[in-house]
């Protein structure tokens, strides 16, 4: 029998981050004790007051609990509530000490004096002029968060996404979505096309709306620029719209006109000689990536062109000297590499693990070194960047760092009309830079500049749009050295050998290592999910700590190929973060839960705040009161307002795809048929070569095999290399 009661959240003792279901404590009033709730709560904080619609039932081990079947937010009217509801951390400028004093002071009214009478806040020891605006203005925000909340509520918007398209449109929230609630999709982060339609249906907007059209056309495009394309063909993107929809083909078409007649697309013929494309089929590109595919083959052309610096140095003595010089003996192909890096404006270095890529940059950057001291070393990543200037004893920043972000141009001040000072650029981790961050990158080096691009073209390709690497050396516009030769140093792991045999379609060799065998590649078999996962805990928490010494957080990564199931990531870093700091002081938001000492990854570039995606970090405060959480990044302490927490994901494990450019002492990989989706050998690949120290592989061989035998990359659909070969 359905029943409808009040409650407040006192305790959310679990919520699965996949679909928001959460098993919640909570007083009702007229019960005693604390009774349990379950069912779907997304961003519920604990302190909230609820109305809950559903029943009570009986579980066979966990006793009588109330089963929820919808639920709404209000206000607490009560003291004991009040206190509880303020002291929870919502308010800012209001902890547990401030909302005692406050409700010793004010009792049942206390919120009615923070809405109509905010003056009198003074009258309680303490809270001194800046307490108190702090508190009046956290309060505004906080209800007009609550009133964005309770228009949004039966759409299935939570607090914390509420609290996000509050922070985007402040109090014309609710105006501008009745006006065009599709532009959720296109301006919030986090909120998909889907939530927007249900919100458009539900305040009557036609179904074939062209409003409706247009916001699908985009969303479909969006959808796959995420999954890697620069363009996607003008008939199937039409035909997925229509399937997304449920419209008539004439209505995608007036939908398509709309978005093309206000430049947000660019379309251009494709060559239909290329059997993916239908007959006189069209390309169509979000206009910004078409500038910036554009943009990136132009830049090449230019750079590519005219004589290098360093064109009239004796190659053979630069050569034997670097080799005296250094130490370093270089290979035949590495001294090909050297003798095209003072020759080319525009080269490319690739090749596998232990192939000397770092050793043929720290040549290249010595003989450079003699003719000028203008060289700039980047990589897409703060990890990579660390590692390669280890490694060659030169600074090298990020390439975000290295183009520098002007907070009040909202752009960078490295330009096309502000360019680097450098007569030569090298550029780490090449296989991860995507379109966009590229073409911003050769905006800023100088046509006079010589280019060094490194990059492993076997590894994933970047997260963001394009195939960037492997287009300009398919191009055939630029000289490419490829390094195939696994030096002696490298043959002594199994880490690199076996990553070389996995790259070649080989299954990687496991059988336990011997007293003369490399201690640095296991595989341990578990063929249920729910052993693998206890296994990796195991082997984070106990195993790998004693045997190898290392440090469970700081030294191992988990690196899982999904972000759902038992061994997806989100499960792993709900039991690891269990397993390693389950006590530290908690935030629960939005259906995630927060930790002083958990360590963290940041998910979103922030310029301002100098943080960017892939970042990992140590949470060193939680403060209620303030609304704010402190983040350690190598150091270097970053303050997050509550309201920007979605920035942040626990990192105990993470996807592969987030691990590109970055090296861990060990890494632990889950491989198992519950990702039969992903099981891909380039995906394997990319894994395995981010263990520096250790690899260790678990599940089953099946899968393994799986992984290995599937070489088919899916293709991303861009026009650089056809670019690149283009006469101007």
């Amino acid at each position: 029998m359905t029943e409808t009661l009040r409650c407040q959240i006192e305790r959310i003792t679990f919520t699965n981050p996949e679909n928001g279901y959460t098993i919640a404590k909570a007083a009702i009033p007229g019960s005693t004790g604390r009774s349990t709730v379950v069912g779907i709560l997304p961003d519920i904080a604990e302190g909230e007051m609820l109305e809950l619609s559903g029943e009570w039932s009986t579980h066979p081990k966990f006793g009588r609990q109330f089963k929820l079947a919808g639920f709404k937010t209000i206000a607490p009217d009560s003291v004991f509530a009040i206190e509880k509801y303020l002291g929870s951390g919502l308010i800012k400028g209001i902890g547990p000490h401030f909302a005692r004093k406050l409700v010793e002071r004010f009792g049942v009214e206390t919120l009615n004096v923070i809405d109509s009478d905010p003056d009198k806040l003074g009258e309680v020891p303490g809270i001194g002029e800046k307490r108190a605006d702090m508190i009046k203005a956290a309060w505004q925000t906080q209800m007009g968060i609550r009133k964005v909340m309770m228009f949004l509520q039966e759409y299935g918007v939570g607090l914390a996404t509420a609290a996000r398209i509050y922070r985007r449109y402040g109090q014309a929230t609710i105006t501008l979505l009745k006006e065009n609630p599709f532009r959720l999709a296109d301006e919030v982060h986090g909120i998909g096309f889907k939530t927007a339609d249900a919100i458009a249906r539900t305040m009557g907007i036609a179904h074939d709306s062209p409003l409706r059209a247009e916001a699908g056309l985009l969303y479909t495009l969006e959808s796959m620029t995420n999954e890697g394309h620069c363009f996607y063909p003008y008939v199937e993107l039409l035909d997925k719209c229509v399937d997304m929809l449920g419209i008539e083909r004439d209505g995608a078409l007036k939908g398509f006109a709309r978005i093309f007649e206000q430049r947000k697309v660019v379309v251009e013929d494709l060559n239909t000689a290329d059997a993916d494309f239908k007959p006189d089929n069209k390309a169509v590109y979000p206009a910004w990536l078409h500038a910036a595919e554009s943009g990136v083959a132009r830049r090449i052309k230019a750079l590519a062109s005219g004589k290098s610096l360093f064109s009239t140095t004796n190659a053979d003595h630069a050569i034997a000297w670097v080799q005296q010089a250094t130490g370093i003996s270089l290979a035949p192909k590495q001294a090909e590499g050297v003798r095209a890096a003072l020759k080319k404006k525009v080269l490319v270095i690739t090749g596998g693990p232990g192939t000397g890529k770092t050793t043929m940059i720290k040549a290249v950057l010595a003989i450079f070194k003699k003719t000028t001291d203008k060289i700039v070393m980047a990589a897409p990543t703060g990890r990579a960047a660390k590692r390669l200037a280890e490694s060659t004893g030169h600074a090298v920043k990020t390439i975000h760092r290295l183009l520098e972000w002007d907070f009040k141009e909202q752009g960078f001040k490295c330009t096309m009309a502000n360019q680097l000072d450098a007569h030569a650029c090298i550029v780490d981790e090449v296989s991860m830079v995507d379109t966009s961050l590229m073409y911003h990158l050769l905006l800023a080096i100088p046509d006079h500049a010589v280019l060094v691009l490194v990059g492993d073209a076997h590894q994933l390709p970047s997260v963001g749009a394009g195939t960037v690497l492997a287009d300009i050396m398919r191009s055939g516009a630029v000289p490419v050295v490829e390094l195939t030769e696994i030096f002696r140093q490298a043959m002594g792991s199994r880490i690199v050998t076996n990553a070389h045999r996995i790259n070649s379609g080989d299954m990687p060799e496991l059988s336990q290592p011997g007293a003369d065998t490399p201690q640095d590649f296991f595989f341990f078999e578990n063929s249920d999910p729910m052993d693998v996962r206890a296994a990796i805990i195991d082997l984070v928490t106990k195993r790998i700590p004693d045997k190898f010494n290392l440090d469970p957080l700081k030294d191992i990564m988990v690196l899982s190929p999904m972000h759902k199931g038992e061994i997806g990531t989100a499960m792993l870093n709900a039991a690891l973060q269990e397993a390693l700091n389950p006590h530290g002081r908690e935030l629960a938001r939005g259906g995630r839960c927060f930790r002083e000492g958990d360590k963290i990854m940041q998910v979103q570039n922030n310029y301002d705040k100098d943080v960017f995606n892939g970042d990992l970090g140590f949470i060193r405060t939680i403060d209620p009161e303030e609304q704010t959480v402190e983040v350690l990044f190598d150091g270097r302490a970053v303050s997050y307002d509550f309201t920007e927490l979605d920035d942040l994901m626990l990192a105990y494990a993470i996807s592969i795809h987030k691990s590109q450019g970055s090296e861990y002492p060990a890494v632990i990989i889950p491989v198992h048929t519950t990702h039969f989706i992903m099981l891909q050998r380039t995906l394997l690949y990319t894994a395995v070569t981010r263990a520096k120290k250790l690899a260790v592989l678990v599940g089953t061989k099946k899968a393994l095999s799986i992984a290995v035998k599937n070489d088919a990359t899916r293709r991303r659909f861009t026009l650089l290399a056809q670019r690149l070969q283009a006469r101007e």
